[in-house]
């Protein structure tokens, strides 16, 4: 079964097309990574995917449907997105952050519950932030941000999750942290979950599913296994590498080298 499928999508700001016509069907229920260099459209395909751009051409279909047309709550029920740079007003502290992914599922009719209040906290727990609930957003660490930030998406309750580079500015550890919560959360729940990766090595570690993008097109879509080949490193990164198993997890491990070390 599909989450979100594109087709014919056609993208761009302004008179710059970034991408012209793209088909693209990603699974439910996986992890799905798009890579490629920079400015080749992956920040502007999931912001597209969230309906935070609009189209230029073609459409973008959640579970069969079109998102065009539907009520931007009526989306956030049902999908959540993480942007790449995401802010807090200045003293908002992580629980009132966090609160902040049970507002689609409110109204006039169903105000905030005992439910509200226990899905906020299963997703502080998830995250590990309990312990800070009370601390303001901008005091904590690069790292526990993000964390508070994927917990605001968890307390959203969608069964799709898109993020925008979530492990940015973070050391390794604090990558490494971030993309295992996300691991274990599809693991654990099944959510499908749309990410942008630079990394190509954790891309490769951590998804299910790889779209390898180049100039706005597909260059590639499948498993790490099928999509990460030294001939792809060159074509859509214009490097020259040596693939080889990575010696923890087996997946594909890209190891570049520069003209001076060939």
């Amino acid at each position: 079964m599909t989450a979100l499928e594109t087709r014919q999508l056609r993208l761009g700001y302004g008179d710059t097309i970034i991408i012209p016509a793209l088909n693209l069907t990603l699974p439910r229920g996986q992890i799905t990574v798009l890579i490629g260099s920079n400015g080749c459209g992956k920040s502007t395909l999931l912001r597209a995917m969230a309906r935070l751009l609009r189209p230029l051409g073609g459409a973008v279909l959640l579970d069969g449907a079109p998102l065009a047309g539907r009520s931007t709550k009526s989306i956030a029920r049902d999908l959540a997105i993480l942007p790449q740079t995401p802010s807090a007003p200045e003293g908002l502290t992580v629980l009132q952050l966090v609160r902040q992914g049970r507002f689609p599922h409110q109204n006039w009719l169903r105000q905030w519950s005992a439910e509200d209040e226990q899905i906020v906290r299963d997703a502080l727990e998830a995250t590990s932030l309990t312990a800070f609930a009370d601390h303001p957003v901008d005091a904590l660490s690069g790292g526990q941000r993000q964390r508070a930030w994927i917990a605001m998406t968890l307390a959203q309750g969608t069964g799709t999750l898109l993020l925008d580079e979530p492990t940015t500015y973070l050391d390794l550890t604090h990558q490494i942290e971030v993309l295992d919560i996300l691991f274990e959360l599809n693991e654990r729940e099944g959510r499908t979950i749309v990410m942008v990766l630079h990394d190509l090595n954790l891309a490769c570690r951590y998804a299910h599913h790889l779209v390898a993008l180049k100039d706005g097109q597909l260059y590639a879509v499948g498993t790490p296994e099928q999509v990460v080949t030294e001939q792809m490193v060159q074509d859509v990164y214009g490097l020259q590498s040596r693939i080889v198993p990575d010696p923890i997890t087996g997946t594909p491990m890209c190891i570049p080298y520069g003209k001076s070390r060939s």
